[in-house]
């Protein structure tokens, strides 16, 4: 197929892109980035003083994690088997050469966070079904790594300070994994500073390390806390204990990062599905904008000279990377991914407070009522923004309007909100899905009896979930990488999700079945009657294929119209082709159980 005869849906997905590039401390030309120019997500080194880049990865099913040490000599990358996340870290020399172990000594795990020392030191976080977390440092003249920290709760590594002699740890040692203390040690794993909001887990108050002063002696830590009801950052002195809570004056969460001088924050604000960038000076507390267009900014970075590069894009307008200096840091040859439609703020009472939820309507295809597509979101701690989205697009192209929705449990919208779903995990947030389905049947824009319910991960949960709770809702059900039986699913997950349902839960099935019983889309599956299409990675670590094929031995003992694919990935898949297979797969099935 030329590209004069390839549709623009598939455009969006075939187009090369890149992510935003990370560059090396102490040595800044020198950058790391993502990007799908072989048609497969790998990491590729550029040298921005020579221009030259490479390919640094290459495997079937794609590379995205990696990072560079702080010289710019060495790129770390997690190597694990077909996206089964779990495996242990290599290294290469950036210039190019055999990747070889990046700790040697370390068994294969599911990473749990990582920082390099300019000294060559990395600490590396583990997290197995076993052991829980442990932590360990590994020195740069080759002797065995050391374990410094232990739990069975989720923890993570949250930065190495500047000069390599403290470590802030994450962890959720008092059992709510939603809401991390942090911990900060020195090499030996000796104690140096606590920090717990939530008061040994009786208040739910989260803190996240957002990173060391990059100041030598510095022991300043940026942190993320909750204390007002939303994300904002703070600076923690884990030397002189102080805390000084910034306040800024700005609605929505607000993350930060250091400018590379330790001198000014790069502020990140989000709000109502939209995010911008402001700088701010810790001394004067003059905060200033930091100029993009209306939209989302999914990634920044302070460069040395004061610029910042950041990753834009709008629902309408595909994604790039650009810089306060002007102009397109970064791109990659071939074709220009075609634009698609705006989105429409939509807010609409639910029983939780107004829920929101961006719509699109397609154009070329009379004035609607149109057949329209749920698009539900995973996480679920995440939102859906004015961001730019092939899948979504997709359907727009087949005269499908699109709607999307930030339910409880989204992020974005207050602690509040986001820990709403606790105990009736699931049936929350389609409390939140159906107000809006009755919104878009209202206003006209959604036809009622060619409604698709449509997602992935949590996403694809809550398909399969809405299905069989609300099946006179929906006509169609298109669930990818679901939770379907989740009894089963928490058996098989991987550690730090099991910890995650203990919290959502408040136990394990054994210790609240009933909860269980009342989230599971397996306990309803009789009565599914929608047509269902199920995708699944037959590797995937977070919603394993056992209990997804539990549910699918039920929809075909009752000869429920289903199919299944299955493909040789994990959560997702990272080959471009593959992902269009399955969007095509999902239309394709939506249009041939849709009455005309």
């Amino acid at each position: 197929m030329t590209t004069n005869d390839m549709p623009d849906w598939e455009k969006r997905f075939r187009a090369p892109r890149v992510g935003l590039p990370d560059w090396a401390e102490d040595a800044p030309d020198r950058s790391l980035f993502v990007s799908n120019a072989t048609g497969t997500y790998e990491l590729y080194a550029w040298d921005r003083a020579t221009g030259t880049r490479r390919q640094a990865t290459d495997r079937p099913n794609g590379t995205t994690d990696g990072t560079l040490s702080p010289d710019g000599e060495w790129i770390w990358w997690f190597s694990d088997t077909d996206g089964d996340e779990f495996g242990t870290w290599v290294r290469q020399p950036f210039a190019g050469g055999p990747d070889e172990p990046a700790a040697p000594g370390l068994a294969p795990s599911y990473p749990a966070g990582l920082a390099i020392g300019r000294d060559g030191t990395a600490v590396v976080g583990r997290s197995t079904d076993e052991d829980g977390t442990t932590i360990h440092v590994a020195r740069a003249d080759g002797t065995a790594p050391v374990e410094i920290y232990r739990h069975r709760e989720s923890a993570g590594v949250g930065d190495l300070s500047y000069d390599g002699t403290l470590i802030a740890i994450e962890h959720t040692e008092h059992g709510d994994a939603m809401h991390a203390s942090l911990r900060v040690v020195t090499l030996d794993g000796g104690t140096v500073a606590e920090l717990d909001d939530t008061k040994g887990g009786s208040e739910e108050l989260g803190l996240e390390v957002l990173g060391f002063a990059p100041v030598a002696g510095d022991t300043r830590l940026l942190v993320g806390h909750q204390r007002r009801g939303r994300w904002e950052p703070m600076i923690w002195d884990v030397a002189a204990g102080t805390e000084t809570e910034l306040a800024l004056d700005l609605p929505g969460d607000v993350g930060a990062q250091w400018y590379p001088d330790g001198s000014a924050l790069l502020v990140e604000h989000g709000y109502e599905a939209r995010s911008e960038l402001w700088r701010f000076d810790p001394v004067t507390r003059d905060l200033v904008r930091v100029d993009t267009p209306p939209g989302t900014v999914s990634g920044a970075t302070a460069r040395p000279d004061g610029t910042v590069e950041y990753l834009w894009s709008s629902a309408a307008q595909p994604s790039s990377v650009r810089s306060t200096a002007g102009g397109i840091v970064l791109d990659a040859p071939g074709m220009t991914a075609p634009g698609s439609l705006p989105v429409e703020d939509v807010w609409v009472d639910g029983p939780g407070g107004r829920v929101h939820a961006l719509a699109q309507r397609p154009v070329g295809h009379g004035e609607g009522p149109f057949p329209t597509v749920f698009e539900i979101h995973g996480g679920p701690a995440w939102h859906d923004s004015d961001s730019f989205a092939a899948a979504p697009a997709a359907w727009l192209d087949h005269g499908f309007a699109v709607v999307r929705v930030n339910y409880r449990g989204s992020t974005g919208y207050g602690r509040e909100w986001t820990d709403a779903l606790k105990h009736r995990v699931g049936l929350i947030e389609l409390e939140d899905i159906s107000a809006v389905r009755e919104w878009a049947v209202a206003s006209g824009l959604a036809d009622p009896a060619r409604l698709v319910l449509s997602g992935g991960s949590w996403g694809g949960y809550l398909t399969l979930l809405g299905l069989g709770t609300r099946p006179g809702d929906w006509a169609v059900g298109l669930a990818a990488v679901p939770v379907a039986d989740y009894v089963t699913a928490y058996h098989d997950e991987m550690e730090a999700l099991k910890a995650l349902d203990r919290t959502l839960f408040g136990g394990t099935p054994e210790e609240v079945p009933e909860r269980f019983a009342a989230s599971s889309p397996l306990t309803y599956v009789e009565a599914v009657s929608a047509p269902v299409y199920i995708a699944a990675g037959v590797n995937d670590p977070r919603c394993p294929i056992r209990q997804i094929d539990n549910y699918v031995d039920r929809l075909a003992g009752r000869g429920a119209v289903h199919e299944v694919y299955r493909y040789d990935a994990g959560h997702g898949s990272l080959v471009v082709e593959e992902r269009i297979k399955q969007v095509r797969m999902e239309i394709d099935f939506a249009l041939r159980h849709l009455a005309p």
